[in-house]
């Protein structure tokens, strides 16, 4: 069994330990004690170094702790060193999320599901299926305000049948870790946590997602909340620049322009559409007609968009006349209701030969070959007869 000496001391970074076993080839290491924390909880797991040598990962096996070193260790008595940087991040978001899944249960009743600590950001899944902006704002505001009374936080080993209060009742039997938050929070948890809500720092709220019915929420603390901040200051203030506008009229304006966008894009598509049908019909007006009298036309294109198949169509309007347009490996075929032609059977065949796929109706189709000169050779073969 290994001493979690972390369940006491959060903020122990060194300290001595005596190596129980090591797997064959040497790289995962059994102590008798450990300061470092293994991945559980949605918590990542420490790093640091034992006996000088890299500790890549921390695994909670139960009743002991496996530590995946870089390379094998050989003394039996040696020296852990935390990571203390890492640590001390991930007990200011560790102690953030349980001060913020507090509040928002304490104001809304929204049960936290499931939280994840990643490296830059973290996420707490909430049991409702909305949250809106203005309950975000008074939870991030309610949050900070609690963290800068600077409450005790506190770590105490209970009985599971004498545990009360618990935010959420925990599954576990017998002895529980509670990590309290005075007057606010007490939580059944086994992470690191820092002593004080004021060592949290600012908690900022960044987005929410809708995730299986449920809502997530994103969120940083400390340090990280500081440097998110700056980072969406500068985007923002050259947001600014480039509109030679104050700061806080930059959203108005990017939203306006964003209109103006998107009114021009439609504009766009609809004198590509009108281009279009002018040209499909000078294109079958300068095709010389072959024995049959049937025109032909092939085009090479950057994509098969709608422009392509309006071109295809204002060709294909005029008597007798088959389209056929190629962009990288896909292919489309449109003919007029008089050719004699069915583009759906055409084209099925030649992709059956090809090895592509694809299909359509009687007057127009569209597949797929492995490559952009397959694509080519069977622009060609659907010109013959």
């Amino acid at each position: 069994m290994t001493k979690r000496l972390y369940y006491t001391d959060s903020y122990l970074r060194e300290f001595s330990a005596e190596v129980l076993e090591s797997s064959p080839d040497g790289l995962t290491v059994y102590l008798d004690q450990t300061a470092f924390y293994p991945a559980s909880g949605g918590q990542p797991n420490d790093l640091g170094k034992l006996g000088g040598v890299d500790v890549i990962d921390v695994i909670d096996e139960g009743s002991r702790i496996g530590h995946r070193v870089a390379a094998p260790i050989g003394a039996r008595a040696v020296a852990g060193a935390i990571d203390w940087t890492r640590r001390f991040d991930f007990m200011r978001q560790h102690t953030g999320q349980h001060l913020l899944s507090a509040v928002l249960e304490e104001m809304f009743r929204f049960s936290t599901i499931s939280v994840h600590f990643g490296s830059e950001v973290n996420t707490v899944d909430l049991e409702t299926g909305s949250i809106t902006d203005d309950q975000i704002r008074e939870a991030e505001l309610r949050a900070n305000a609690i963290a800068a009374e600077n409450r005790p936080v506190s770590v105490t080993f209970e009985q599971h049948s004498m545990a009360a209060g618990l935010r959420k009742a925990s599954e576990r039997e017998g002895e529980l870790r509670i990590v309290g938050i005075e007057g606010l929070d007490r939580s059944a948890c086994g992470g690191t946590h820092v002593r004080s809500t004021g060592e949290i720092g600012a908690i900022l709220i960044r987005k929410q997602d809708k995730i299986r019915g449920n809502v997530r929420l994103e969120f940083v603390c400390g340090a990280r909340a500081v440097r998110r901040a700056r980072r969406d200051f500068d985007a923002l203030s050259q947001i600014a620049r480039i509109f030679s506008a104050p700061l806080d009229d930059a959203p108005a304006l990017v939203s306006s322009q964003a209109g103006h966008l998107r009114e021009s894009a439609k504009l766009n598509r609809k004198m590509g559409i009108e281009l279009a049908q002018r040209r499909g019909k000078e294109l079958y007006s300068a095709c010389t007609p072959d024995a049959t009298g049937r025109r032909f036309h092939v085009e090479q294109a950057g994509a098969l968009d709608d422009e392509i198949r309006t071109l295809a169509q204002s060709f294909t309007a005029q008597p007798n006349a088959a389209f056929v347009a190629t962009a990288g490996n896909s292919v489309l075929l449109a003919v007029s209701a008089d050719s004699g032609i069915h583009a759906g059977n055409r084209l099925k065949a030649a992709l059956l030969v090809a090895q592509g796929r694809g299909g359509g109706n009687a007057q127009l189709a569209q597949g797929s070959v492995p490559t952009p000169e397959a694509a080519a050779a069977l622009a060609e073969s659907l010109l013959r007869e």
